[in-house]
C-alpha cells in the first residue's frame, strides 16, 4: 500500500475531532443546565470508575470475535478478515489471547496487523482514567434517554496533541454517554488522534468507532460491541473504505496460567469459568 497502514482501532481513546458530525447525529440529546461543580464531580466520578473497571477486567475471561471487511464500489464486500479469540488475563495482569478461528484474509487495500488486533482487541484501549483527565477538555451536551438508561452526554477533545513523528501517543476524539445512575461510561463514539505520518513515515487513518457496553454480573459496564463503517481518505488521494464489528460476549470470572515453551508457541490452562448471564445484544 505504498507505506500506507490503516490502524483500526488504537487503545481506549476518546477524541473528537468530528462533534460537528456528531451533533448532528443526537438530535434527542435534551439541553439540561449543569453547574460546572456538579459536571466537575460526574468526570471526577466516571474517571474513577473506569480505573475501578479495568482493574476488574483483569478477573474476567471472555471471547472475542472479530470480523473486518474491505468495501468496493456499490457498497459491496470485497474482502474479509475475520479472528475469533479466547481472552483472559494472567496474575500479573497480562492479556493472553487463543485463537480459536482465523481463516486466511481476504481484505482488498487493507493491512491488519497485529498491533492493530491487539489494539482493537483490548476492550476499549483509549482510558479515561483520572490520571487522564488533565489531557482532556470535557463539554457537557446534555442528557439523553436510550432504551431504559437516563444518560449524560459529553464532548471529550484532547487539549494537545503529540507530533505523530515524535509518539506514537493517542488519545481519543468524540462523545462519551455516562449513566445518570452508576456514573459509568455506557456508550463512546468517536476516533483516534493524531492521524499522519508515525514514527515509521507509515500514514495513519482512524476510522470513527461506537462501542457499546452491557452491565456484567450487576457492578461492572463492560464493551459488549464495537462497530464501524468509515472512509479513510489518505493524502495520496486513495480512499479505503470498510466496515468491522467487534463483539465481546461470554463474560465470566476466571484467570488462566500460562506457560511459555518457546517464542512461537504457548500452552494455556483455561479457567474453570464461573457462569454469568450472556450480554444482552445493544
Amino acid at each position: 500500500m505504498n507505506k500506507t497502514r490503516i490502524i483500526l482501532f488504537s487503545l481506549f481513546v476518546f477524541c473528537f475531532s468530528l462533534i460537528g458530525v456528531f451533533a448532528q447525529q443526537t438530535s434527542n440529546v435534551v439541553k439540561t443546565d449543569l453547574g460546572q461543580s456538579e459536571i466537575d464531580r460526574i468526570v471526577k466520578q466516571f474517571s474513577e470508575n473506569e480505573f475501578n473497571f479495568r482493574q476488574a477486567l483483569g478477573d474476567y475471561a471472555f471471547n472475542r470475535d472479530v470480523k473486518v471487511e474491505s468495501i468496493g464500489l456499490g457498497g459491496q464486500t470485497t474482502g474479509i478478515f475475520i479472528r475469533n479469540s479466547f481472552m483472559t488475563f494472567s496474575e500479573n495482569g497480562t492479556r493472553f489471547e487463543r485463537i480459536l478461528f482465523a481463516p486466511i484474509s481476504t481484505l482488498k487495500g487493507i493491512q491488519v496487523s497485529p498491533e492493530d488486533i491487539e489494539n482493537l482487541g483490548g476492550v476499549n484501549p483509549f482510558a479515561i482514567e483520572p490520571k487522564y483527565v488533565s489531557n482532556y477538555n470535557f463539554t457537557f451536551v446534555g442528557k439523553e434517554k436510550i432504551d431504559e438508561l437516563d444518560l449524560y452526554v459529553f464532548d471529550v477533545a484532547p487539549k494537545t496533541l503529540p507530533n505523530s513523528r515524535k509518539s506514537n501517543e493517542k488519545f481519543f476524539s468524540g462523545r462519551i454517554w455516562v449513566d445518570d445512575r452508576d456514573l459509568m461510561i455506557v456508550k463512546s463514539k468517536g476516533k483516534a488522534l493524531p492521524e499522519g505520518k508515525d514514527m515509521n513515515g507509515i500514514e495513519q487513518r482512524f476510522p470513527v468507532v461506537e462501542t457499546w457496553r452491557d452491565s456484567i454480573d450487576g457492578k461492572y459496564w463492560f464493551p459488549v460491541l464495537s462497530t464501524s463503517d468509515d472512509e479513510l481518505v489518505f493524502s495520496s488521494g486513495q480512499v479505503v473504505k470498510i466496515r468491522f464489528r467487534v463483539k465481546y460476549k461470554n463474560y465470566r470470572v476466571g484467570r488462566t496460567d500460562v506457560k511459555i515453551l518457546d517464542d512461537e508457541q504457548e500452552v494455556k490452562e483455561e479457567p474453570k469459568p464461573t457462569p454469568t448471564p450472556t450480554p444482552k445484544k445493544p
